[in-house]
């Protein structure tokens, strides 16, 4: 697709968007966590309803977009994300993101379910990403460059922004949430890593492993937004669990620590929004 064809279907889909208000901040809600965060007086649609949205196939990954207030501010959250191993194109992929950047979304924030890789980390820790690998394969700004979003060669130094990361210190001491802090490493997927990748992964530096994030970090970043991500440590990664792994025990820690996430982000957003 020409980038001119591009900027014209975001600009649709921010148009649609429009109508439900202008939030400054985003959240987007991954795998099993997509109920964590209710808002108030919240306008919600499906994914199917926005203009050149896909839809996401993945389980726990519900597919809506809701805008609404929370502790005074407008807050865009997005329930389920798109993955690049559900057959979506990388354009595909980031066109959620992209489209709040045009709607005037200066701040995202990401979750995502990952595997622990560092020593020390159990399931159910919330860690904040500071730092990526990309091994999926692919990059999401391959192509025409969109010149209305961001430059051609846009810097990653600080992808995951220090002071936002400083801002979710803050804010999880206050309610008492430990909240660490590690390297990502996305992979393609749909499988889980074997054993020796995970060795591996290791040795290049990764402290968690997951399928998701990276894509909208970078498109993020292209288009000039802050971003901070928070993980949690769904399952230790292969070789390090005793047992196989499953998706529905990343979705079941998910689902656990769903509160203390909610907690985090009630508190951490307004925060973020001033």
């Amino acid at each position: 697709m020409s980038d001119g064809r591009t900027m014209e279907k975001l600009r649709v889909a921010a148009d649609f968007l429009r109508k439900l208000g202008e939030p400054r901040v985003a959240v987007v809600l991954g795998s099993g966590l997509g109920d964590v965060l209710p808002l108030e007086g919240e306008r919600a649609v499906a994914f199917t309803e926005v203009p050149g949205f896909p839809t996401p196939t993945a389980p726990g990954h519900k597919g809506e977009i809701a805008i609404g207030t929370l502790g005074g501010v407008d807050v865009l959250v997005q329930r389920g994300r798109l993955h690049y191993y559900e057959g979506y194109s990388p354009e595909e992929v980031v066109f959620p993101v992209r489209t709040y950047a045009l709607l005037g979304v200066r701040i995202l924030v990401l979750t995502n379910a990952s595997g622990g890789i560092a020593e020390g980390l159990a399931p159910g820790d919330l860690v904040l990403i500071r730092d990526h690998i990309n091994m999926l394969g692919f990059n999401p700004l391959r192509g025409p460059n969109l010149d209305e979003l961001g430059p051609r060669f846009p810097d990653m130094t600080h992808a995951y922004d220090p002071g936002l990361r400083a801002i979710a210190h803050e804010a999880a001491r206050e309610l008492g949430i430990e909240l660490r802090e590690g390297v990502y490493l996305a992979t393609m997927g749909p499988t889980y890593e074997t054993p020796a990748e995970i060795r591996a992964f290791r040795a290049l530096g990764a402290d968690l492993v997951g399928m998701s994030t990276v894509p909208e970090v970078i498109a993020a970043r292209h288009a000039g937004m802050r971003v901070l991500a928070i993980s949690c440590v769904t399952n230790l990664a292969a070789g390090i669990a005793r047992g196989p792994l499953s998706h529905e025990e990343v979705l079941e820690i998910g689902r656990r620590r769903a509160a203390d996430l909610g907690r985090l982000l009630a508190e951490l957003l307004p925060r973020l929004a001033r």
